[in-house]
Parts: structure tokens; C-alpha cells; sequence
């Protein structure tokens, strides 16, 4: 489904579940789609090694959507790293601050994230800017709202001049939901792929194996994750209603 044969697209795509969720939809709207992934030290750096091996499924597995899949990019925003004391940046264990917040928060991840993805979509012509944050299953984090990602997307027009439309595909969605929605778009070849190849721990654990994926299985990370699985398997065809 092109809803817009115009207009192209930049996805921030870390290779976790949400991200290539994300991914799939903008292949199915837009006639041109690339890519952005953000190296700021990150723990679980491994999401950074799957990207490519993803991406070229996506190029080899999905013929209608091969031909729309542009160019990727990785930036390197090392500085986030260390001005960032969390458990996402160190070796630390996962626990709830005094904030309220777990200490997997890095502040001002998501807007810097944004301003570098506007900046790379102001040079390669894309309006359109998709982002895998959610409202209905995430931690707390302030970043990952909807009033803050219109507050960036009114911030990010002004400044640079342009009309970028910031979507949301998984603001409103749980994560059983966000499975199906994969399955909506891709079939069980995306699910598997999804499942399969893509990574969502924070601790970076690659080598134990679940029917969800691959993960440690413990952190907040991989217990969202595994019960968004169980639900999508105990009811895989009920609708997803999306909205962006």
C-alpha cells in the first residue's frame, strides 16, 4: 500500500523489534525509504551488528518492498555516551531512580536522535521521519511521548525550515500489537525475521534463544518483549487499529 509516491522517508532504525517494525510500515507507504542508525556507546551495541543482516532480508526476502529501500546510514554520537550515566551506557545493573524512572533512561536520547535524523533528511530531500517510540508499553520515558514528539516535529519545522511529518506507527499499540502489526504487514516472514534476527536486550545477550527472540530474558527489555509475544500468540489475528 503507496500512500504517497512523492514523498520519501527516513526511518531511525536501531535493529531492535519496534525499529524494523517501523521499517515495514514506511516500505508499505512510501515509494523511498532510508535508514539511520545511532552509535553512542550503547551496551547492548550488539543491536548495531544485526542492522545490516536485517536490512539485506528485507532487500532479498520482500521483493515489493526491495526496490524502495534506499540507502543506510550509522552516526556516531559518542559524546551521548559520556555525558550519560545510565545502565544503557555503563556496566551497571538495571534498577528504579529516585525520579520514578529505571536507570535504562538516557536523557535527551529520542531529541538528539531526531535532530540528527531531520538534519540527514533536510540533506537527502525526505519529509518524512519515522520513529519506533511508544506510549502505551514503554518505562516512563519522557522522550518517548507523543506531546514530546509533536513538540519535536513543531521545534524541528521551525528550525530548519521544512516540513517534516514526524509518525508514530507505535504511539498508541501494545506489543502483542506491535506483533501483529508485523504480521499485517509482512506476513510470518517478518514475524520470523522479526523474532529471528532482531534485538531488543539491554544487556546485550545474544546467545540464549527464545520463542521470542534472542535476549537475556530478565532485564525490562526482553520481559516486554516475551509477554507481547505470549499474547500475540494466544490471539495472532485480532485487528490492529494504527495510528500515526
Amino acid at each position: 500500500m503507496v500512500t504517497n509516491k512523492k514523498d520519501g522517508a527516513l526511518v531511525l532504525f536501531s535493529g531492535g523489534q519496534d525499529s524494523a517494525t517501523c521499517l515495514a510500515w514506511a516500505l508499505d507507504r512510501f515509494k523511498r525509504v532510508e535508514t539511520v542508525g545511532f552509535d553512542y556507546g550503547q551496551r547492548h551495541r550488539v543491536e548495531l551488528d544485526v542492522r545490516p543482516s536485517i536490512l539485506e532480508v528485507f532487500r532479498t526476502e520482500f521483493p515489493d518492498w526491495a526496490g524502495r529501500l534506499g540507502p543506510d546510514q550509522l552516526l556516531h554520537l559518542a559524546a551521548l555516551g559520556e555525558v550519560s550515566e545510565t545502565a544503557l551506557t555503563r556496566d551497571v545493573e538495571i534498577a528504579m531512580e529516585d525520579s520514578g524512572l529505571p536507570n535504562t533512561f538516557v536523557p535527551g536520547r529520542n531529541l538528539i536522535f531526531l535532530s540528527f535524523a531531520a538534519a540527514l533528511a533536510y540533506r537527502r530531500g525526505l519529509r518524512h521521519i519515522v520513529v519506533g517510540v511508544c506510549e502505551t508499553d514503554f518505562s516512563g520515558y519522557p522522550d518517548c511521548r507523543d506531546d514530546t514528539m509533536k513538540a519535536m516535529q513543531l521545534a524541528l519545522n521551525l528550525g530548519m525550515d521544512r516540513r517534516f511529518v514526524v509518525h508514530t506507527p507505535l504511539m498508541w499499540i501494545d506489543k502483542a500489537e506491535t506483533w501483529r502489526l508485523a504480521a499485517s504487514l509482512g506476513g510470518p516472514a517478518l514475524v520470523e525475521l522479526i523474532r529471528d534476527e532482531t534485538h531488543s536486550c539491554y544487556r546485550g545477550d545474544r546467545g540464549t534463544s527464545h520463542l521470542w527472540g534472542h535476549g537475556c530474558g530478565e532485564c525490562p527489555a526482553c520481559k516486554l518483549r516475551a509477554e507481547g509475544w505470549r499474547r500475540y500468540r494466544a490471539a495472532p489475528a485480532a485487528g490492529v487499529t494504527v495510528r500515526c
